[in-house]
C-alpha cells in the first residue's frame, strides 16, 4: 500500500507555522495519533481550522493546552476553558465562525469557488470587515474560502487505494476537509486489504495523500 506511512513520517509533514485542518466534532471522528506525535515533536505556531477546540485532555485540545496554536478558526470553544484563558491573556487568536458558514467556507475552497454568500451574521459583529452583497433586496456576507497546508482527518475504514468509509456521524467535517488542503492525511481505525465495497466509500482515495494506522 503506497499511501501507508508511519506516524513519524506523517507528523514530519506538518511544520511550524503550518495551517492545519483537523476533522472531528468534539470526540467524534477525530484523529489522535498524529497529534500526539506533533506534541512530542514540539511542532508549534499552528493555525488550526476545526469545528471546535475539543477538551483539554483530548487531541486538538492538547495542542491548545500546550500552547502550540497561535490561531484557531472554529465554531465552538466552550468545552476547553484553556482556549478562553489564552484569548484573555493575549496568547491565542480565535476567529469564531458560525458552524454552517465554517463548513461552507471549507467546501468553497475544495470546490474552487471564490467564496459563499450567507445571511448569517448580517447586522452583527460577524459582519465587521466583510463585504456585504445585496441580492434581490436581501443582504448577504461574502465569506471567503478556507484552505490549509495539511488536513488531518479520520476514517473508520480505509482501503489500499486510500478510499475512506465512516461509521455513523464520524464523517462530520472530515469529508469536506479532505478536499481543501494541499496535503491530506487520514488516520484509520482499520486498514482493509484490497478495495472497500463501492457503496461504502464516502471519500474517494484520489483525495487522500497518506494513510496512517490509528487506534480505535
Amino acid at each position: 500500500m503506497k499511501k501507508l506511512v508511519s506516524v513519524d513520517f506523517a507528523a514530519s509533514l506538518i511544520k511550524n507555522d503550518s495551517s492545519l485542518m483537523i476533522g472531528g466534532f468534539l470526540k467524534c471522528g477525530s484523529p489522535k495519533e498524529i497529534i500526539e506525535k506533533l506534541l512530542e515533536n514540539g511542532t508549534k505556531d499552528l493555525t488550526i481550522i476545526a469545528n471546535d477546540t475539543s477538551f483539554p485532555d483530548f487531541e486538538k485540545g492538547k495542542l491548545i493546552v500546550n500552547k502550540r496554536v497561535k490561531k484557531a478558526i472554529v465554531s465552538h470553544i466552550g468545552t476547553n476553558p484553556e482556549t478562553g484563558k489564552q484569548i484573555n491573556n493575549g496568547e491565542l487568536k480565535v476567529e469564531l465562525v458560525p458552524q454552517g458558514t465554517l463548513a461552507e467556507r471549507i467546501r468553497a475552497a475544495g470546490s474552487g469557488l471564490g467564496g459563499i454568500l450567507t445571511p448569517t451574521g448580517v447586522g452583527t459583529i460577524v459582519q465587521e470587515g466583510k463585504e456585504i452583497i445585496e441580492v434581490d433586496n436581501k443582504k448577504y456576507l461574502l465569506e471567503k474560502p478556507l484552505k490549509a497546508d495539511v488536513a488531518l482527518i479520520y476514517g473508520t475504514k480505509v482501503d489500499s487505494f486510500g478510499n475512506v468509509s465512516f461509521f455513523g456521524s464520524t464523517r462530520n467535517f472530515n469529508t469536506i476537509m479532505a478536499t481543501a488542503a494541499n496535503i491530506v492525511i487520514v488516520e484509520a481505525d482499520e486498514i482493509v486489504k484490497g478495495a472497500l465495497e463501492p457503496n461504502e466509500i464516502v471519500i474517494p482515495g484520489i483525495f487522500i495523500d497518506y494513510v496512517v494506522k490509528g487506534g480505535k
